[in-house]
């Protein structure tokens, strides 16, 4: 019987990524006064954006 496939790969796979130099956490909006910037581009956007405007981008859900 198939299962599921768990998340305990992904902590080895996080590190493994770590120590190489790249970015394993999450990427969210970056918050200025009541304003979201985008962490891609740096496009500026008022607090209730989901999607950046400017590239496309949207933090992972």
């Amino acid at each position: 019987m198939a299962s599921a496939p768990d998340d305990s790969g992904d902590d080895v796979f996080d590190q493994f990524l770590s120590q190489r130099g790249h970015e394993t956490e999450r990427v969210d909006w970056e918050t200025s006064y009541n304003k979201k910037q985008c962490p891609e581009c740096g496009g500026v956007h008022d607090e209730a954006a989901t999607e950046c405007s400017v590239c496309g981008w949207g933090p992972e859900p």
